[in-house]
């Protein structure tokens, strides 16, 4: 289940980190900046037009061979996961990484040159509380001979163990590690380890245009006796770096994790795959209630468990469906706009704009699934809004649009909740709101409308 555990932090300074991208090879500086609560952490491409921010998060990772990569439209950012372990090492949970190229500075291959950066920034403390998820039950995946497995463990801390193994007689001998993960232990223990691979490897890369301008004394390079150029950091480096990369991987969770993490060959695509099930577990066990319609194969929840989660049906069902849900977090939902729907016959004949109020009820809808997924539902009750400030409206909707709907939880008691949320089309934002929701009688959630003063403001 989901609970908040510590406050959530930011940078307290700005940080910058200048280098060269192992894989293009291109220059590139890189910027912390400090974020509010809630941010999370936010890759903004300010070498391109309109500076496109890239959340770091699972649904914006896209498929790319020895690296993790995000993307969101147009705007991508390759190798992320040394500085994901960095922040996540450090506890650093909102802040935005200004990057003024499409790949992440490689340095020396670790994530020490990133901690000693955020570690002179320094970091403050902020009013919101960091969501864990505490493993009630086993998860695991599997991709050809790797295998990851997530099981409960010690309350309160996150343990990494991994064993690498490439077989008799070659460069790397196998490897084994477990390390309790803290601040102290990422930094003294994973920080410096550094990228390596295999001779021939590093050969078919530089022959198909890669890593170029990379070379022997910026990472491990295992040739028939050992490292080429270079010189070890631990003798076992090479696993440590594999516990550094999940570190990286498991940050695009987006919370904390209590559990013992057991990997076996494992590399970036299984690490997804299993922070991907992790998300469905949230999903699934952080109510331990049937009423919850579990998430879909794809990690997203249809019309169907939609409707099992609100009581709003056509005409007034204004989510199609959700494509994230992380309880106690945040949700993330479409409606898609279509020249059908029933109140475009009167706003207006010729000229069919959605009204602003349903695109703030379609907030609202998806801040309900939000909710619904985030505290222990009670046999006849519903969520009725009490009260909404800050609304914003910044551009018409019009039929074919799809509004992307996010909505952020601030605070959820039983009987009550805090949320905000955006409705976006494309990346341009159509509207934006602050709720409150209170927990009523089904019987009486009529009245209640008349007797909860709301604001719009």
């Amino acid at each position: 289940m989901l609970r908040a555990t510590r406050p959530e932090r930011t940078l307290a300074h700005s940080a910058e980190v200048s280098g060269v991208g192992l894989f293009h090879g291109a220059g590139v500086t890189l910027r912390f900046l400090p974020a509010g609560p809630g941010t999370g952490i936010v890759f903004v491409r300010c070498d391109l037009p309109d500076r496109p921010p890239v959340p770091a998060r699972l649904d914006r990772v896209v498929p790319s061979q020895r690296r993790t990569t995000i993307r969101q439209g147009a705007a991508t950012i390759e190798m992320i996961e040394h500085v994901m372990a960095a922040l996540a090492g450090l506890r650093i949970d909102n802040c935005v990484v200004e990057i003024d190229a499409g790949e992440c500075p490689g340095c020396d291959g670790s994530s020490r040159t990133f901690v000693a950066a955020l570690e002179r920034a320094g970091t403050i403390e902020q009013d919101r509380m960091r969501q864990t998820l505490v493993l009630e039950r086993p998860v695991s995946v599997r991709d050809g001979d790797a295998v990851l497995a997530a099981i409960p463990g010690a309350p309160g801390r996150m343990t990494l163990a991994y064993h690498l193994d490439y077989g008799r007689g070659g460069p790397i001998a196998a490897q084994s590690l477990c390390l309790g993960m803290t601040p102290e232990s990422f930094r003294d223990e994973l920080a410096s380890s550094r990228t390596f691979l295999l001779e021939p490897e590093a050969e078919a890369l530089r022959a198909a245009g890669i890593g170029v301008r990379t070379t022997a004394a910026d990472l491990l390079i295992f040739g028939r006796d050992g490292v080429i150029g270079n010189a070890l950091r631990y003798h076992d480096e090479c696993v440590r770096h594999k516990i550094l990369d999940m570190v990286g991987d498991l940050a695009l969770l987006g919370f904390d994790l209590d559990a013992f993490v057991v990997a076996h060959r494992s590399g970036h695509q299984a690490n997804h795959a299993l922070a991907r099930r992790l998300l469905q577990h949230a999903a699934g066990s952080a109510t331990s209630r049937p009423a919850l319609h579990p998430l879909g194969e794809d990690g997203k929840l249809d019309i169907q468990g939609i409707m099992n989660l609100l009581p709003h049906r056509y005409p007034f069902l204004l989510v199609d469906r959700v494509l994230e849900l992380v309880p106690g977090r945040r949700a993330v939902a479409i409606k898609n706009v279509s020249v059908n729907e029933p109140f475009f016959a009167g706003h207006w004949p010729g000229l069919p704009i959605m009204p602003g109020v349903l695109i703030v009820e379609a907030i609202a809808q998806a801040a309900g699934v939000l909710i619904a997924a985030s505290v222990a539902r009670q046999p006849g009750k519903v969520a009725m809004i009490a009260s909404i400030d800050g609304v914003k409206l910044r551009r018409s909707v019009v039929p074919g649009d799809q509004l992307r709907l996010e909505v952020f939880g601030h605070r959820f008691k039983s009987n009550a909740a805090c949320v905000s949320g955006l409705a976006k089309v494309g990346d341009a934002l159509a509207a934006e709101a602050k709720m409150k929701f209170v927990s009523v009688d089904s019987d009486r959630s009529a009245l209640l409308v008349e007797a909860v003063p709301s604001k719009v403001g």
